[in-house]
């Protein structure tokens, strides 16, 4: 059986990779003022570029893309994992 620790503010409790900017990712969307004032989901925001939701989150997006990517990628064993 697997023990999971207690949740810090220094420590997510997703240990799987990207995690970490899966989070940022997550809110970075929930804070725009598209989720905010239209109540759309996230994942809607993200096709729709009116501006309301910042440039900072498709760049998270194009990070959080390239670091799933470089799980598939064998050559990243040596250079590591990108987005870190």
């Amino acid at each position: 059986m697997m023990k999971y620790e207690a949740e810090t503010p220094q420590q997510l409790a997703d240990k799987s990779p990207c995690s970490g900017i899966r989070a940022d990712l997550k809110m970075c969307l929930l804070e725009s003022d598209c989720v905010k004032k239209t109540g759309k989901t996230p994942r809607e925001c993200l096709h729709v570029h009116d501006g309301s939701v910042p440039n900072e989150c498709f760049a998270l997006r194009t990070t959080f893309f390239e670091c799933k990517r470089s799980l598939l990628d064998a050559r990243q064993r040596f250079r590591g994992r990108k987005g870190y």
